[in-house]
């Protein structure tokens, strides 16, 4: 198929997604239990998604390389193959549109395993796909359990890359499968796994932005984000203030049907999440936390609901400092000069995210580059768009997702050397003779002139 047909499909695909939009928001809201407004803009954003990879499709050039002598030489690129694309439970529609949108704009076969609590707007995506015009077999959903359906496609020898997003437990044993038989292929990986994320607050920063971007960076979707922003240091000039807060806010947090347009949070997506959560809880105030707001036990609203948690006084080395919660869990931390808050910071093995709210532009700039993170927010948070590359250091994964690097991942680079014949060698090149004009003097007269 040609790449403007590629594309094409895509931007059709967006366009059936419009018209659907309610629809596939109420099966991500049915299946996960986030809020329906939260499931409308991530359609909204899938839809962004699918349409930025369109124009990618046919402006993916390689390059001609200089060479020596009669050498000329080029690059093209080509699908990598057959794509295994395992993605989580708590975005799946953006997630589908992570994985899917530059795999089939660069011409790859893709096999899709929606995790197993959230199959449904997969499935209805794949239909529309097939309305806009996918050809068959070029898409194939597998619904199924990850330690089934998943474990056999990221060692199934047909498969040439696997894309995961999920835990690095569970990362970690998709890359060991990715590296096969002895005598096998080596598949191409792509990993975005966990993190636990840290943001600092300075002294100089904007408060209302800082409590505010803060207190959506973990408790949104229910805190079931990988990039929670769950660990934040705020600078002790202003520590208590933001305490307080922060707990006005959780405390204010409207629990309820994810469907009614007020909720601002919903169940956790099952029971175990909902365990975990409540251990964290618990985990925490065993290691010396104080519980500011919240606390383990379930919220009035319903079995599955989280309490909106503010802890306060955690030691760094404790295991909440260093495991995610996954859940409405906000630590706060007090400290007195940056260097001690970066250090604090980027103690932890993971690096997918982080956050920096401060006045000062060298500030800012200082520790955006002494956190080793894959992304890091100056003064907002988790503001990202389908240009923009995501993926984490360290333990948070491999490679990028999104932007030119994310297509990058779905393409090999094949470099194509020819020697010239003789006879259609291109001539030296010869520098064109430049005639050299005399200098005319100007007359005296003519000097002083206007332009009137």
């Amino acid at each position: 198929m040609d790449p403007s047909q590629r594309g094409l499909i895509l931007h059709r695909l967006g366009d059936l997604m419009e018209s659907h939009k309610a629809l596939l928001a109420s099966l991500d809201t049915l299946d996960s239990g986030k809020t329906y407004s939260s499931a409308l803009g991530d359609v909204d954003y899938a839809i962004r998604t699918y349409r930025y990879f369109a124009g990618w499709a046919d402006k993916h050039h390689g390059q001609t390389i200089p060479m020596d002598g009669d050498l000329v030489t080029f690059t093209w690129h080509e699908p990598v193959g057959v794509c295994a694309q395992i993605i989580p439970w708590n975005f799946p529609i953006v997630m589908q549109a992570w994985k899917l949108a530059p795999a089939l704009a660069l011409g790859n076969v893709c096999v899709l395993k929606p995790a197993e609590e959230t199959p449904l707007s997969a499935l209805w995506v794949a239909s529309l796909l097939v309305q806009a015009g996918l050809p068959p077999g070029a898409l194939s959903v597998l619904p199924g359990m990850g330690e089934g359906a998943g474990a056999a496609l990221a060692r199934h020898p047909g498969v040439d890359k696997v894309a995961f997003t999920g835990s690095t437990e569970v990362g970690r044993l998709i890359q060991a499968a990715a590296a096969g038989a002895a005598d096998g292929p080596i598949k191409r990986l792509t990993l975005e796994l966990g993190g636990k994320s840290p943001v600092v607050v300075m002294d100089d920063a904007d408060l209302d932005t800082a409590v505010a971007e803060c207190h959506e960076a973990v408790f949104f979707n229910q805190g079931q984000v990988c990039s929670a922003g769950s660990r934040t240091y705020v600078h002790e000039k202003v520590y208590d203030e933001f305490v307080e807060r922060s707990v006005a806010m959780a405390n204010a947090r409207r629990l309820g049907d994810p469907f009614h347009p007020d909720t601002q949070q919903g169940p956790q997506v099952n029971e175990a999440q909902f365990s975990r959560v409540s251990s964290f809880v618990r985990s925490a105030l065993a290691e010396g936390a104080a519980l500011a707001c919240g606390g383990p036990e379930g919220h009035p609203a319903g079995p599955l609901y989280a309490r909106p948690t503010v802890l306060t006084g955690l030691p760094d080395g404790a295991r909440a400092c260093r495991d995610e919660a996954f859940g409405p869990v906000q630590s706060l931390f007090r400290f007195g000069r940056l260097d001690e808050a970066l250090a604090r910071a980027d103690a932890s093995p993971h690096g997918l995210a982080a956050g920096v709210f401060t006045a000062g532009l060298g500030a800012a700039l200082r520790a955006a580059g002494a956190l080793r993170a894959g992304t890091v927010w100056v003064n907002c948070y988790n503001a990202d768009a389908p240009q923009t590359p995501f993926g984490g250091f360290r333990a948070s994964g491999v490679g990028r997702e999104l932007g030119e690097l994310g297509l990058a991942a779905y393409a090999e680079a094949k470099t194509v050397t020819v020697r010239l014949p003789v006879a259609a060698a291109l001539p030296p090149v010869v520098p064109p003779v430049v005639p050299v004009v005399p200098v005319v003097p100007v007359p005296a007269a003519a000097k002083g002139g206007s332009f009137e």
